[in-house]
């Protein structure tokens, strides 16, 4: 079975289980497989393809999209082209590639540039703010969150996959985690205190959910 979506032929893989239920992902940008049971015709299965024909749009553009990011090296909100090389002992950036001995170095560089640019902006921003406690600044990744303020433990998290953004969008999750210290939720008196020191929040939520 096969359909077109955005003029691009997309193969239909019906895997057929004990399932209750139906469920639809991509494997990849060209494969669209169905998980259902024994009793589902393809008549039936024709129809639920129609029927969630926005849902399959949308996911087949997030394949897509995470296939073209896959190839890329993203750093503070550029694209770089990775390029391996035996002899290179140092991370080196031209206009659009970055030069590293493999891949396992790349990652590394990745992750110490994290907790450097991190602790440095942080730095750079917390002489603007006043009776901020003490605190431990901690890097990991996260699935739904950019940073996290624990106020018992009195520790920031930030979530390692920021450093792929633009700077000034760091910035913005540094300055909401810094706010909690003053209001732990997200009233609007916390969101007065965002607007105080980075006014066009509104704009920079909407580029992290982009």
């Amino acid at each position: 079975m096969e359909l077109i979506i955005l003029g691009e032929k997309i193969e239909v893989v019906i895997e057929r289980k004990k399932n209750k239920n139906v469920y639809l992902r991509f494997i990849d940008e060209y494969t669209l497989q169905i998980t259902c049971n024994s009793f589902i015709s393809k008549h039936q299965i024709e129809k639920i393809i129609k029927q969630n024909e926005t849902s399959i749009t949308k996911m087949y553009l997030q394949k897509k999209k995470e296939r073209s990011d896959s190839k890329y090296f993203k750093y503070l909100g550029k694209n770089y082209t990775p390029i391996y090389e035996s002899n290179n002992s140092e991370i080196r950036f031209t206009t659009d590639t970055i030069y590293a001995k493999n891949e396992k170095s790349l990652q590394k560089f990745y992750h110490a540039e994290c907790f450097r640019i991190f602790q440095n902006e942080l730095e750079r921003i917390l002489p603007c703010f006043t009776n901020i406690p003490k605190f431990t600044l901690k890097v990991r990744t996260m699935k739904t969150r950019w940073g996290v303020n624990n106020f018992g433990s009195h520790t920031i998290t930030l979530n390692s996959e920021l450093l792929k953004k633009d700077l000034d969008l760091i910035d913005y999750v540094i300055i909401h985690e810094l706010c909690h210290f003053y209001e732990p939720n997200h009233s609007p008196s916390f969101w007065r205190h965002v607007e105080e020191f980075y006014p066009k929040y509104k704009d920079a939520r909407k580029r992290l959910r982009g």
